[in-house]
């Protein structure tokens, strides 16, 4: 049994060692094809419903590939310039931001125009999704204090600088763009998360 013992051993270290380089593998290829690290990012909440909903894996890229037929010089398409072209079920590109002020998880949402800075946005601003204002004093972030986009999760009913949940979105922040995406796949992912 003591001369099995070490070819077992090296019979289960090629095995491991095969599982890593494929692993690795696999992790390199994704890189090559988004540009992003992680490649993937999964949905923690139901603001981006019924396109994502929480669980769901998503597919990022770096925001300038891949980029649709309307992007600005940014690689993102905003829904009011998409002339049709869209992801994950509306116009425009979904992008994952991080403003400086948020230390939580990044934000998963659509973006729907670019400002100026100092623009008066209330008058592009689809007034359904200004939480009740009547003008630009009225709306945080406006005028825009610097350029960026106005973003909407498809769920919710205003505008993220409409509810101060950001500022107009510098394109600096902004990490990626959703791809596409594969139901319930991120729910491990978020389960995991949780106990860390």
């Amino acid at each position: 049994m003591s001369s099995d013992s070490p070819s077992l051993w090296r019979l289960f270290a090629g095995d491991v060692l095969q599982t890593l380089a494929a692993v690795a593998l696999v992790a390199v290829l994704l890189f090559a094809v988004t540009g992003v690290w992680p490649p993937m990012v999964a949905i923690e909440s139901p603001s981006m419903e019924p396109h994502l909903e929480r669980g769901d894996l998503v597919i990022v890229s770096e925001e300038g590939r891949y980029a649709g037929p309307a992007a600005d010089e940014h690689g993102v398409v905003t829904a009011n310039e998409s002339n049709g072209y869209g992801r994950i079920g509306e116009t425009g590109d979904v992008i994952i931001f991080s403003p400086p002020s948020r230390e939580e998880s990044p934000i998963i949402h659509r973006a729907v125009f670019y400002v100026e800075k100092g623009e008066n946005w209330y008058d592009e601003a689809n007034h359904s999704y200004v939480d009740g204002a009547d003008s630009c004093a009225e709306l945080w972030h406006c005028p825009a204090p610097h350029s960026g986009y106005i973003t909407r999760g498809d769920n919710n009913e205003y505008y993220d600088q409409a509810k101060d949940i950001a500022p107009p979105v510098r394109p600096s922040w902004v990490r990626s763009k959703a791809q596409f995406h594969a139901p319930y796949l991120g729910s491990l992912r978020l389960e995991f998360k949780a106990f860390f």
